[in-house]
């Protein structure tokens, strides 16, 4: 099988493709022939070696989110050859999902909604655990309350303002000017354009904040929220004084660390079955194009996700 790798840290030009042998399943996990691959900002910044080397030094294969159809399973009832699944496996540790096949435990993979492509499957899992995780486990968002999505028009926001919607929330989401229409079409009630408007100065109230931007955001949103309100991050979760700073508000904090839950991945199939949960896919690249889609990543500013095809 073919494989995306790299030697050394660096930009997009050290990924390179190489063949390997096939992994082989341990009895719990499951074979599986790889349609597409979602890409993720983490895995650019790993690439470089701008974040806590969380799959150690090169050399290492990227990824955790496949689409994709079993070729090899135990004889239980989860799986069969030929099924189409879809999942994160394995995170934070490695899962080598830059490949032509992966093996990955069969609890952390999902069947395929019939809706979705192999190329949209691909791009929910860590996106949508993350917004699941941060809204309904985190956050405990429920009908009524108002929820600030940071970051609307990105890969978690987006699906993060469907999730808060399904669970009857009033949604407001930071976005700038060009993305108000694309983030409106997800289903946020209000739009804040944060490169016109100070969010601090527009919005009051707020029961959840999902921050996907970080920087000096998280700490700002202590403004916005209603006594007692919550803080949920995807970006700052390691920053102990800004969690302190909340708690002596009389507010929540709360990280998230993604985790590969086949309870909340079986959640967001539900909600994509229901017609309440699409994923945006702003381009596609042939798996020898890694290096171009990598590119892209690096400038940021994306619309939805990126994903490669295999």
């Amino acid at each position: 099988m073919r494989v995306i790798t790299q030697q050394t840290l660096g930009g997009p030009e050290v990924l390179t493709i190489v063949d390997a042998p096939e992994p082989q399943p341990l009895p719990t996990e499951v074979l599986v022939r790889v349609k597409a691959i979602g890409l993720n900002p983490l895995e650019a910044l790993l690439r470089a070696g701008a974040f806590p080397p969380l799959i150690g030094r090169p050399p290492f294969i990227l990824g955790w989110d496949i689409s994709g159809v079993v070729e090899e399973a135990p004889r239980t009832w989860r799986f069969r050859p030929g099924d189409e699944v879809f999942g994160m496996p394995l995170f934070p540790r490695p899962a080598s999902a830059y490949a032509e096949v992966v093996s990955a435990p069969a609890l952390h993979l999902a069947r395929k909604p019939a809706s979705l492509s192999h190329v949209e499957a691909s791009a929910l899992p860590i996106v949508g655990l993350t917004a699941w995780q941060g809204l309904v486990d985190l956050g405990g968002v429920t009908e009524g309350d108002r929820v600030l999505v940071h970051g609307g028009g990105g890969g978690i926001g987006h699906v993060a303002i469907q999730i808060a919607k399904a669970l009857g929330a009033h949604v407001i989401a930071t976005a700038g000017g060009s993305k108000r229409a694309f983030v409106e079409g997800f289903g946020a009630d209000e739009v804040i354009d944060y490169t016109a408007v100070d969010f601090t100065e527009a919005v009051r109230d707020i029961d959840v904040v999902l921050d996907t931007i970080g920087g000096d955001t998280a700490e700002r949103s202590l403004e916005v929220l209603r006594p007692g309100g919550h803080l949920v991050t995807a970006v700052a979760m390691e920053d102990s004084e800004l969690a302190a700073t909340y708690e002596a508000a009389g507010m929540r904090f709360s990280g998230i660390a993604v985790d590969p839950d086949p309870v909340a991945l079986r959640g967001l199939v539900e909600l994509v079955e229901q017609g309440r949960l699409r994923v945006h896919v702003q381009e596609t690249f042939p798996f020898e194009r890694v290096a171009d889609a990598h590119r892209l990543l690096d400038g940021g500013h994306l619309q939805g996700k990126l994903v490669l095809t295999v």
